[in-house]
């Protein structure tokens, strides 16, 4: 129950400084790292606070478990690639 509520608290806490500093930095900041279909260029601001708190929160209470389905996503996504060249190589 503990961990439960540290994460609340650490949700909320970044929840609070993103949507804070969302039109001096955050948004920008969010539309330099994604890709052009899932920018925000400044719309969709609770949506993308409440995503950044909970991956935050996460990362802060189980960080070992964030590194994980980050390094099997970059393996997936490896693999999706490989067969896509693959299968691209074959068509021609």
């Amino acid at each position: 129950m503990t961990i439960f509520f540290i994460w609340v608290v650490a949700f909320a806490l970044i929840a609070y400084f993103a949507n804070k500093r969302w039109e001096s930095g955050v948004s920008q900041g969010l539309d330099k790292v994604l890709p052009e279909v899932l920018k925000s260029h400044g719309d969709n601001r609770y949506l993308w606070v409440a995503a950044l708190a909970v991956l935050g929160a996460t990362t802060l209470i189980r960080p070992v478990d964030v590194l994980l389905v980050a390094i099997l996503l970059a393996v997936i996504g490896l693999i999706i690639v490989k067969l896509a060249n693959w299968a691209s190589s074959m068509a021609h």
